[in-house]
């Protein structure tokens, strides 16, 4: 475990050292943030109680978003290019023959990604959002644990999504196509571009049972008291430790897989 914890902190350190791309991220995000709060105090100035929630609520939803955005990789930005360019090039024999498992490196890395990027990029734009709106923040800090464990849960699944494009690269060579199609279908089926809870009917069931819900829907209804009662905790919280053992899992299979079939292009 002490290996795995250096690889996430040196996770952290890789990314704090780019200040530049940090601010640029920062700033990117607040905007962003900006110009969604304002469509949706519009949409909900329309529709009141839309998809559940009320304005404050749907606000908080749009800047607690921007403050995961990075940290959960959802527009790219995580470590699956680095991966299948490593495959691409044979440098993944490198990282197959490190007295680690490929899974938890990769993931012990991701993780502290995750953590500077939380810090780093998610912070600022809360708390201007926090400034220029009337947001929905608990003040239970019992909420708030219960809502920093789904993220971990969340950055979890959305980490073993991504393995599993990065090791499709053994097959693919090029990785750059399922990694647009990824992003798309991330933005709308996370809840990133809308809350899950919007789409009606058999769609909304179905679209809030996806891996993708325990990315973002999940730990947003968490904060946001949707799931208040103990039982509902555990079962939102239950949710996305399922996800988590089938996509590591899963990633487990198409990992003993790729390794009897390295091949190595222009490396």
């Amino acid at each position: 475990m002490r290996l795995y914890a250096a690889v996430a902190a040196g996770g952290f350190r890789r990314y704090a050292t780019y200040g530049t791309a940090t601010a640029a991220g920062v700033f990117t995000n607040t905007v962003f943030g900006f110009i969604v709060a304002f469509t949706y105090a519009a949409l909900w100035d329309q529709r009141p109680g839309l998809g559940g929630y009320d304005r404050a609520q749907a606000l908080t939803f749009v800047w607690v978003s921007q403050s995961l955005l990075a940290a959960g990789a959802f527009i790219g930005g995580g470590f699956q290019e680095e991966i299948q360019e490593r495959v691409r090039t044979g440098d993944i024999a490198v990282d197959l023959y490190r007295p680690a498992d490929l899974q938890m490196w990769w993931l012990a890395a991701d993780l502290g990604r995750s953590a500077f990027q939380l810090l780093g990029r998610g912070v600022v734009p809360l708390v201007a959002g926090a400034l220029a709106f009337q947001l929905a923040l608990p003040s239970d800090p019992w909420r708030w644990l219960l809502f920093l464990v789904s993220v971990v849960l969340g950055l979890v699944v959305s980490f073993a999504v991504r393995y599993l494009l990065g090791l499709l690269a053994f097959w693919l060579m090029d990785g750059a196509g399922i990694n647009l199609m990824a992003t798309v279908v991330s933005i709308f089926f996370s809840g990133m571009l809308l809350p899950l809870t919007v789409f009606p009917g058999a769609f909304g069931e179905f679209v809030r049972v996806l891996p993708w819900a325990a990315m973002l829907q999940v730990p947003m209804d968490v904060l946001l008291g949707v799931h208040s009662g103990a039982g509902d905790a555990v079962g939102a919280l239950g949710f996305q430790a399922g996800w988590v053992l089938v996509l590591l899992g899963a990633g487990r299979l198409l990992q003993s897989a790729a390794t009897r079939k390295v091949v190595v292009q222009g490396g």
